[in-house]
């Protein structure tokens, strides 16, 4: 019988590398085990491995699995593991083959509904990962993952920036609204999606910034702006999270959403928002130099274009 982990023995060294590398020839269990791993590799990706006659068949999903039927995700079909690989996670050692931080992302049992060389569909009962999903082979040796369930996440919305409307004096009703600088940058939305932002073609050093999401989609406001001589990036609002759209939501709940992200970085970071707060809030911003605050319903929706819900108030 021939040694399915032969090949993945021969990229290890046992006495270099934490991963399991058993000599025995594996037993063959029950089929019905899967476990996910983030890897922060050389490449941000996510590793499904799928119990199978003794071993883990294992694929490198770049973008993680696909949430929506619509989109498919590439599928690199890779080494078959070991079943010890089930519960591994730790830091690779640089130098290695697949050096960097893995950790489980999620792991189950699966069934099985068909299998052959070029597709497999399985049904997956994880915490995270839950639903119907077939890999299938394209081409070569490439595969892609596909959902086949419906959609389980809302639908993204087309999205413009919503913009405040200026105004001389303070809103009378001040209490109703949260203070905000206005940092006079370049105003973005930023989409990140399976550890990536497309905005990073023109600001590489969002990079890290979106492969620390994993595999959380969101869609963030914020402005580029110059402090200290470098340019980053300053969140004000959270439209998208993890598969749920908050434009319709009050403008409260998105920012507890957002807080709760806890973004900070070095070329990073949320905004300070002050509820009820104008007239402090508009003499430091008086001081730094700023062109004034933005105040912003907190009630209101997100809506694209110029918006009465929000004001700006010049210095």
């Amino acid at each position: 019988m021939a040694d399915k982990l032969a090949k993945y023995r021969s990229k290890r060294d046992a006495s270099r590398t934490p991963e399991p590398v058993p000599q025995q020839h594996p037993e063959q269990g029950d089929d019905r085990a899967f476990v996910i791993q983030e890897h922060h590799a050389r490449s941000l990706h996510w590793d499904l491995r799928l119990e199978r006659d003794g071993v883990l068949v294992s694929w490198a999903v770049p973008k993680g699995l696909p949430a929506d039927p619509k989109v498919n995700h590439l599928a690199v079909h890779t080494e078959d593991h070991p079943m010890e690989y089930l519960d591994f996670h730790g830091e690779i050692p640089s130098g290695e083959y697949g050096a960097g931080s893995m950790t489980i992302w999620d792991t189950g049992t699966y069934d099985t509904e068909k299998w052959s060389e070029r597709e497999v569909k399985v049904v997956l009962h994880g915490e995270r990962a839950q639903g119907r999903y077939v890999l299938f082979r394209t081409d070569g040796k490439n595969w892609m993952i596909h959902r086949m369930d419906p959609p389980a996440v809302d639908p993204l919305p087309p999205l413009e920036p919503m913009l405040p409307v200026k105004r001389a004096k303070l809103p009378r009703d001040q209490e109703a609204y949260a203070f905000e600088f206005a940092w006079g940058g370049r105003r973005v939305l930023v989409h990140v999606d399976g550890g990536r932002t497309d905005l990073a073609r023109e600001f590489p050093w969002l990079r890290p910034m979106a492969e620390a999401f994993g595999s959380r989609s969101a869609v963030l406001d914020g402005e580029i702006v110059e402090l200290g001589g470098a340019e980053i990036l300053v969140c004000t609002d959270l439209l998208y999270d993890d598969g749920h759209a908050l434009v319709a939501r009050p403008f409260t709940e998105r920012r507890a959403a957002l807080d709760a992200l806890d973004i900070s970085g070095a070329r990073w970071q949320t905004a300070p928002s002050w509820p009820a707060q104008a007239q402090p809030i508009r003499q430091a911003a008086r001081e730094q130099g700023l062109p004034g605050i933005v105040g912003k319903r907190l009630d209101s929706p997100y809506e694209p274009g110029p918006s009465k819900w929000w004001a700006f108030i010049p210095t």
